[in-house]
């Protein structure tokens, strides 16, 4: 794997940590009449946050475990004659996939939700909850090789170039590259990090490709340098230990106090 060691290390233009980086993936949506039995079975099969319910083409509301057990349960209310649409929270909060996570922070704040429907050009495709920006990571500055593998891709299928990941956690990504990627596509990542003998090959996906401003804004020099943020996928457990145990062990010093 190339060691790009004798290149200077530049700081990397910080992209935000935008709400696709911390969504759950996927929306469960149900019709308004189906009933709670039926709606708790869908919860546990999915293993879903929650459900959104469609009840009109205008009308929306959201389902949870909460809404159970507080609405059917504790009311001593028979779940198979109970329809979701008596029983879901209205309104629903919903927000962009590409807003960053601050402005989710402040939507929830704001109307007291604590699950958000992340929407892609108005259609659901995640959703984000208080406990996601609770654990919302830094990523840590670093320096380190990569070999990156575009995948599913007809036209850049088996293209593999080496690159620098310049940011980390165990999210995702932002790696340095002279080679553009386009948003969406999905990629492995092959590189090795520090304290650690087994190298990690992980799946993920495109988000942006990028060039940092500071290269933009000057004149053309030849090849650009491209800031690719990219989103794991699929990340196994034993390479989520992993990488966070690397960020705990990267994590700056504490300053003393006096």
């Amino acid at each position: 794997m190339l060691n790009d060691n004798n290149r200077p290390f530049k700081p990397t233009h910080l992209l935000h940590t935008m709400v696709a980086h911390m969504m759950t993936p996927g929306v469960v949506q149900v019709p308004g009449n189906v009933s709670v039995s039926e709606a708790a079975l869908l919860l546990e099969r999915e293993q879903a946050p929650c459900l959104l319910v469609k009840d009109t083409d205008t009308r929306f509301g959201l389902m949870t475990p909460n809404d159970i057990v507080k609405k059917v349960i504790a009311q001593g209310l028979e779940p198979h004659d109970i329809e979701v649409r008596t029983i879901m929270t209205r309104p629903v909060q919903f927000i962009e996939y590409d807003e960053v996570l601050a402005e989710a922070s402040t939507l929830m704040v704001a109307t007291g939700a604590s699950l958000l429907i992340v929407t892609k050009q108005n259609q659901p495709v995640g959703v984000l909850s208080a406990q996601n920006l609770m654990l919302a990571p830094t990523r840590r500055d670093t320096k380190v090789p990569v070999v990156v593998s575009v995948v599913g891709q007809a036209s850049a299928q088996g293209l593999n170039f080496n690159a620098m990941i310049t940011q980390l956690n165990h999210v995702g990504a932002l790696v340095e590259s002279s080679t553009k990627l386009a948003p969406k596509s999905n990629v492995v990542l092959a590189f090795s990090i520090s304290g650690q003998n087994t190298p990690l090959t992980i799946r993920g996906r495109v988000l942006a490709s990028e060039i940092p401003e500071a290269e933009a804004d000057e004149p053309s020099r030849g090849a650009c340098t491209w800031s690719v943020d990219i989103q794991f996928t699929d990340l196994s457990s034993s390479d989520l230990a992993r990488i966070r145990a690397w960020a705990l062990q990267t994590m700056p010093p504490l300053p003393n106090r006096a």
